[in-house]
């Protein structure tokens, strides 16, 4: 007797994952985004003005964990110590004190007035890689640490969404009847409040922060998904494997997020990267009408509004563009990768 071996079948989301890294053009756009948006976090080690490491009369000092008085190393005139300065000064003494900077030694809120000859904006150079804006800061760091902002505010904001409105969506969809009747009355009076004009109202009583931004998106952004999960609710609680559920006495919260929900995430997941996508623009035209980020956090948005001022200084108009036009991209074709990989067809489209 020949006995074949048994090989253990693979889950959905395992293939679903297999499809996925298929999409070339989507899987690397993850990999790209991923990779830059956790590079982002060294920022403070890879772009900043203060020094990595200073050895000074045989001492060893960290500067970027620690702050230092310009007294510190005989420095005269300043409150902090002027790093790029004192490492031009140890150069030239040749006296084995030595300065270790980050890669680029700038910091996105460091004005550079009087190390630059002219008036800014200053055009990009060797040393200020897309130059500066109109009070001397360097756009390069401005852009990098404008680049972290945006993506972890559309993380934080489409997270807490998400949960907001797959949860009064599960109930809406679950018990429907007069729960849905008056749930969906209410959501659409509150859908109907204009976003905009409560961000002016609230941005001229409170200063408007990252905090803030994300609260007001957050209590904005979770109509939409509810649609979408209630409309799943409706669909699979019909389906035999709920009545075998409650057949056994599982109560209904665990009917809902246990059973239901699983099978319902297909519309949340593959809808997740156009979401990003929204908050980000929303975040930039926040900045650029001036309701957005406190100065002088970095914003793409208001680097675009110096630039539109006066449209020589063509940087401050390519860069934040490019940058947004490059990071939309690679969501979108991440959003695409995603939606064609939980897609029942066999065949997709970006093969």
């Amino acid at each position: 007797m020949i006995f074949k071996k048994r090989t253990n079948s693979e889950s959905i989301l395992h293939k679903r994952i297999r499809k996925f890294k298929g999409m070339k053009r989507g899987y690397y756009s993850f990999i790209i985004l991923v990779s830059l948006y956790l590079l982002s976090f060294l920022n403070p080690l890879l772009i900043n003005n203060k020094a990595l490491v200073v050895k000074y009369n045989g001492e060893y000092f960290f500067p970027v964990s620690k702050y230092y008085p310009s007294t510190t190393f005989d420095q005269q005139g300043y409150g902090e110590a002027q790093y790029r300065k004192l490492d031009e000064q140890f150069e030239n003494d040749n006296s084995g004190n030595w300065v270790i900077m980050p890669v680029y030694p700038f910091h996105p809120n460091e004005s550079l007035l009087g190390e630059i000859d002219g008036e800014p904006p200053h055009a990009p150079t060797s040393l200020h890689w897309l130059g500066t804006d109109n009070r001397a800061r360097d756009v390069f760091a401005r852009m990098i640490y404008g680049f972290n902002i945006s993506i972890s505010f559309a993380l934080i904001v489409t997270a807490i969404a998400y949960i907001i409105g797959i949860t009064i969506g599960a109930i809406l969809g679950f018990f429907g009847g007069r729960v849905d009747m008056f749930g969906q009355r209410f959501i659409e009076i509150f859908a109907s409040i204009p976003f905009l004009y409560m961000v002016i109202i609230i941005s001229s009583v409170l200063q408007p922060s990252f905090w803030l931004l994300v609260t007001i998106m957050s209590c904005f952004n979770w109509v939409g998904m509810t649609y979408y999960i209630r409309g799943e609710f409706y669909k699979e609680k019909a389906k035999d494997y709920v009545s075998a559920a409650i057949s056994m006495g599982a109560d209904n919260r665990r009917i809902m997020f246990k059973h239901i929900l699983p099978n319902a995430l297909t519309p949340i997941i593959t809808f997740a990267p156009f979401a990003l996508i929204g908050n980000i623009s929303t975040l930039v035209s926040l900045d650029f009408l001036g309701f957005g980020l406190a100065a002088p956090t970095p914003s793409w948005g208001e680097i675009v509004n110096q630039g539109i001022s006066d449209i020589r200084y063509w940087w401050l108009i390519l860069s934040p563009m490019g940058a947004s036009f490059t990071t939309l991209l690679l969501i979108s074709f991440i959003g695409e990768g995603v939606r064609e990989a939980f897609d029942p067809k066999v065949h997709s489209r970006l093969r």
